[in-house]
């Protein structure tokens, strides 16, 4: 991977909640976390208002996020969070990658919003553009470029979708997805950590992986392999398997299938870019 081992942590900036994903996965391990409500209570529990308060100042979206639905997304973040660190796919990654991955988890959902019966299919988007914009503050590098380009691009970013009728949701509009992911790497450089996280929290549900639930804008083989190369690869599919896990932790036919399925497709996605 052509980037530097040296680059902010995930634990050192959230260590109450680092300590807080171990602590729910020795609970399900141990058995005391078996079901969605099980969990729900733990996070409730431990986002306290002025945890809500700290996240916010240093992820700004966290408390939006969670407003929506008594907190839903929330929940699902947490249960990403805990199904990733019992992944194989996780826990036999470089630390380095392990290290962005968390990054990534934080980020892939910030920007959604949960209503019944609505579905927000350019979140992935507006949480790419969001994660743009709060990694200089967290402590990644940005380019010379950075201030001059990060505004443009992420007015760019969250209008590029297409909207069929009036009575369709919008969708990605992968044409500019060239243009996107150009800027990306102009104000955080090729490879880079930062450009590594943000591509695969825009990109997280750009690939079909599951037949139960229609993926907004796939893309194509040849988009395939422009847009996902070696570095990206791992982290793509990791998150993933991950969001999976988020919403199907305690339907264990549900999960299996989606990691198989999941796996599957990212096997054809490796054949098409190595």
């Amino acid at each position: 991977m052509n980037t530097t081992l040296d680059f902010p942590s995930f634990d050192e900036h959230f260590p109450e909640l680092n300590q807080f994903i171990h602590e729910l996965v020795d609970d399900y391990n141990a058995g005391r976390i078996s079901s969605w409500d099980d969990l729900e209570g733990l996070v409730n529990d431990f986002f306290t208002p002025t945890r809500m308060d700290q996240m916010e100042r240093r992820v700004p979206g966290w408390s939006e996020m969670s407003s929506y639905s008594n907190g839903i997304t929330r929940v699902h973040v947490m249960c990403v969070f805990l199904g990733m660190y019992m992944m194989p796919e996780f826990i036999n990654m470089p630390p380095y990658q392990q290290r962005l991955m968390k990054w990534v988890i934080l980020f892939h959902d910030l920007a959604k919003f949960h209503i019944q019966g609505k579905k927000d299919t350019m979140h992935a988007f507006r949480s790419g553009v969001l994660a743009a914009n709060l990694l200089t503050s967290l402590g990644f590098p940005g380019t010379e470029q950075y201030p001059d380009l990060i505004r443009s691009w992420s007015e760019n970013t969250t209008q590029a979708f297409i909207t069929h009728d009036v009575n369709t949701v919008p969708t990605p509009d992968n044409l500019k997805l060239p243009e996107i992911l150009a800027g990306i790497e102009q104000f955080y450089g090729e490879n880079t950590p930062a450009t590594l996280i943000i591509k695969t929290v825009l990109l997280h549900i750009s690939l079909h992986v599951d037949e139960m639930y229609p993926t907004p804008a796939p893309l194509t083989d040849d988009e395939t392999k422009r847009y996902i190369n070696s570095n990206l690869f791992p982290l793509l599919r990791v998150m993933m398997l991950s969001d999976n896990e988020g919403w199907s932790m305690f339907d264990h036919t549900t999960r299996a299938r989606q990691r198989r399925d999941t796996l599957a497709a990212f096997e054809k996605v490796r054949k098409l870019i190595f």
